[in-house]
């Protein structure tokens, strides 16, 4: 069970989270965030996964590949249990973050759905 104190320092941090964003912006993955109740060590971990899955990404495109569902793979293997694939890209495409690589990643999970 989740201790008063750890629960008041997620919130402090959700609130953090939301006021570094301007209202009219969009930030898909801090609701996710939110509505998941990842604590911030979570969200970290799931940043850190994306900048590791885009410097992959970048390295793999330079040397003329073409096949990334490796690299979606790897993405879904490591992230965390709380959290849907498809729902985190969607979110992070959506916020503008990480960009070429949840595009790329998006596209494979609408190819294999089709």
């Amino acid at each position: 069970m989740e201790t008063l104190e750890s629960r008041v320092s997620r919130l402090e941090y959700y609130i953090k989270l939301l006021a570094g964003t301007p209202e009219q912006e969009a930030k898909p993955f801090i609701e996710l965030v939110v509505k998941e109740e990842l604590t911030r060590r979570e969200v970290e971990d799931v940043l850190l996964l994306c900048e590791e899955i885009k410097e992959v990404y970048i390295e793999q495109k330079a040397e003329g590949l073409t096949d990334f569902v490796p690299l979606l793979t790897q993405f879904v293997g490591m992230l965390n249990y709380k959290l849907d694939p498809q729902e985190t890209i969607e979110s992070l495409l959506n916020q503008s973050s990480y960009q070429d690589v949840m595009t790329e990643l998006f596209n494979i999970v609408q190819w294999i759905r089709d």
